[in-house]
């Protein structure tokens, strides 16, 4: 079952919605921990194997999960479906084909690297081995965010 939980908010600040597809509990303590710990108002929703994602992915497809994530953090390496298999679905879904994706993997053959790059993947990034890796990955969750979130006001204030 999916887990949601939020960082700090402010009145003047929506949260950005982040989404991680990871089946390491330890991994998703310390990427919640580092998001906390940035000052930035944040949701983050945690789906813990291929299958779930697969299914979030279909859900968008039919309009049933709004709102969207700004980032989907994905590893590569997931019980029941890899998450390559679940970034192909992603890319495929005009729903989601526009979020910002970071890859989280401990190795990433020549293959899955050219892959990547052919789906379009924003980020890359090996898993974090400390505390210090655990905040500059979260930093640049945010950054993501943010990226993303830029062209929609802009649009909106035009």
């Amino acid at each position: 079952m999916p887990q949601i939980d939020s960082g700090p908010k402010t009145a003047s600040q929506s949260p950005a919605r982040i989404l991680i597809i990871e089946d390491n509990p330890g991994d998703i303590f310390l990427v919640r921990h580092a998001l906390g710990t940035t000052g930035e108002s944040f949701e983050l929703k945690v789906l813990a194997d291929g299958e779930e994602a697969l299914r979030f992915v279909q859900e968008h497809r039919l309009g049933l999960h709004p709102p969207d994530p700004c980032v989907i953090v994905l590893d590569l390496h997931l019980p029941k479906y890899d998450g390559m298999a679940v970034l192909r679905a992603i890319r495929r879904a005009p729903a989601l084909e526009h979020i910002s994706v970071l890859v989280l993997s401990g190795v990433v053959s020549p293959e899955e690297t050219q892959e990547l790059l052919e789906l379009g993947v924003q980020a890359q990034a090996r898993k974090p081995s400390s505390l210090a890796e655990f905040q500059l990955l979260a930093e640049e969750i945010i950054a993501l965010c943010k990226k993303g979130l830029a062209p929609a006001l802009e649009a909106e204030n035009a």
